[in-house]
């Protein structure tokens, strides 16, 4: 007897280019799996995450925690490069009018 495997499907998250640079968020927010893995790696329960997010349903997080646990390595890896400081520092721009101290 064969087994067809099934695509694992997340009915609450999305990916889309214009969001978070198409990482995969809450369908209808711009809230990242990435967030939800965060809370979670941080030690909240799915009812903290929800008193810290009270836009989302039970579901939604659930579904985003069923996410990142079935891909682990490449949220991880995610959380890991939005976090290094030294990375986002570099990303700053000096304000318009401020002087270049170089010159």
């Amino acid at each position: 007897m064969t087994v067809a495997l099934r695509a694992k499907s997340y009915p609450y998250i999305g990916f889309h280019p214009e969001i978070a640079g198409g990482k995969p968020v809450i369908d209808g927010t711009r809230i990242t799996v990435r967030c939800i893995a965060g809370y979670y790696q941080m030690g909240m329960a799915v009812d903290e995450i929800l008193n810290t997010l009270p836009q989302l349903t039970p579901s939604q997080v659930h579904s985003a925690l069923a996410y990142y646990l079935d891909h682990q390595e490449e949220i991880d890896a995610d959380l890991t490069e939005s976090s290094d400081e030294d990375f986002w520092k570099q990303q700053v721009l000096p304000h318009p009018k401020q002087e270049d101290p170089v010159a």
